[in-house]
């Protein structure tokens, strides 16, 4: 059972890849992944903000605006106690490759350009075999339009790769109006990979003590819908490699998802509700099944059910819309 597949010129023994989150903080955890099964490893971000801090300029952009918006000082997490800083984490990076034999991919958090992205270079002076870059931001400000916004993501991955010779992905929300466009402007200028959807994690109100606080709500198989279908979509208009994040639980998201084109599936919420060892599991299943259904490689499900490969492209498109509010009974 050939199960390797290709992510950003890399080749991985299979296509479990546990996503960027607190669990790869811990670098026993991440010896735990490798023996589970995990083909490489995206390590927790580094946030602009903790570069920022480092530098003594962080106290300025929390504080400007405090009075007129919900994202106010209390609201961020103690930084000198609650994160590895910049320099921390560039030894973490070191301490994973001495440890582990799988690729180790960064992780960079911003939504600025500006000096935080030369990180990125002394991320892969550490080892880091690629980076996924994070920009995640809210457009609250009614000046921004929607080229603005679309640009921003363009200009910070252009620094970024401006800094590195290894892969760069970059990880985008869903909230698009015309992703296909967005898509090939960031594979000309620059972009490996795309991981497709970051799930951003939406603040709630505490109606006993009246206060906007984060709220982790972990994630569904029914959640991987959506990369799915956009997935399915790009593929074939795009060169870059692509990654399925959100909503994959069992080996049947991850068949699905490399049907639908990916070259890789990446969890965190499964992992964190069953355990490490889940890794093992999946694994198990995807061979299983894929033994059952006679397949003999990852290679020859890629792409398979994919908008450009099933008879009814118009299912990944308005037409599933219909059909779907006509299918209940």
């Amino acid at each position: 059972m050939d199960l390797k597949t290709t992510y950003m010129g890399l080749e991985l023994r299979n296509p479990l890849v546990p996503s960027a989150s607190p669990l790869s903080e811990d670098l026993d955890k991440i010896r735990q992944m490798e023996d589970a099964g995990a083909a490489a490893v995206v390590l927790h971000s580094l946030f602009e903000e903790q570069i920022l801090h480092e530098s003594q300029e962080l106290t300025h952009h929390l504080q400007r605006g405090v009075e007129h918006f919900a994202e106010a000082i209390t609201y961020f997490p103690d930084l000198d106690t609650d994160y590895l800083g910049p320099q921390e984490y560039l030894e973490h990076i070191r301490a994973c490759k001495e440890a582990v034999d799988i690729p180790i991919f960064a992780s960079l958090n911003g939504t600025t350009t500006g000096g935080w992205t030369e990180y990125a270079a002394q991320m892969e002076e550490a080892g880091a075999d690629g980076i996924e870059l994070n920009v995640y931001f809210v457009a609250a400000e009614e000046e921004l339009t929607a080229e603005d916004v679309e640009q921003r993501y363009i200009d910070i991955l252009k620094e970024v790769k401006s800094h590195v010779s290894v892969p760069v992905a970059i990880k985008l929300g869903p909230y698009f109006s015309a992703l296909m466009d967005l898509t090939a402007r960031l594979e000309e200028a620059g972009a490996d990979g795309l991981v497709l959807f970051n799930r951003f994690y939406q603040p709630n109100i505490d109606l006993e003590e009246l206060e906007v606080k984060p709220d982790l709500v972990l994630s569904s198989s029914a959640e991987s819908r959506l990369p799915l279908r956009w997935i399915a979509i790009l593929y074939g208009h795009v060169d870059m490699s692509m990654a399925a994040t959100t909503g994959i639980h069992t080996h049947l998201d991850v068949l699905r998802m490399l049907m639908a084109g990916a070259d890789v599936t990446m969890m965190t919420s499964a992992l964190l509700m069953n355990g490490v060892r889940h890794l093992s599991n999946v694994l198990y299943d995807l061979q299983n099944w894929m033994v059952e259904k006679e397949y003999v490689s990852v290679e020859q499900m890629k792409g398979s059910m994919s908008q450009k490969s099933v008879a009814d492209p118009a299912a990944f498109e308005r037409a599933n819309y219909m059909k779907t509010l006509h299918s209940w009974q």
